[in-house]
């Protein structure tokens, strides 16, 4: 799945935070419902401007973020 399909940035939106195309709904906020224990069901029943693929590439974009995360111990 192509990110830029789903996600989109814009500065205009949201101070740029990352969100579903064509919607004010950030990807952390996604992602939060569903640690909270929401379904996806939950979620398009609550949210049905998107889809299944929106919620799917929410959490392909956080993912993508944290295997880029790097952390370097200092002075141990």
């Amino acid at each position: 799945m192509a990110l830029n399909d789903r996600i989109e940035w814009n500065a205009e939106v949201l101070a740029g935070k990352p969100v579903i195309r064509g919607t004010r709904l950030a990807v952390e906020f996604i992602v939060e419902l569903l640690a909270q224990g929401w379904t996806y069901d939950d979620v398009l029943q609550n949210y049905p401007g998107i889809h299944i693929e929106d919620i799917q590439a929410c959490l392909q974009y956080a993912s993508d973020v944290l295997h880029a995360e790097k952390l370097y111990p200092v002075g141990v």
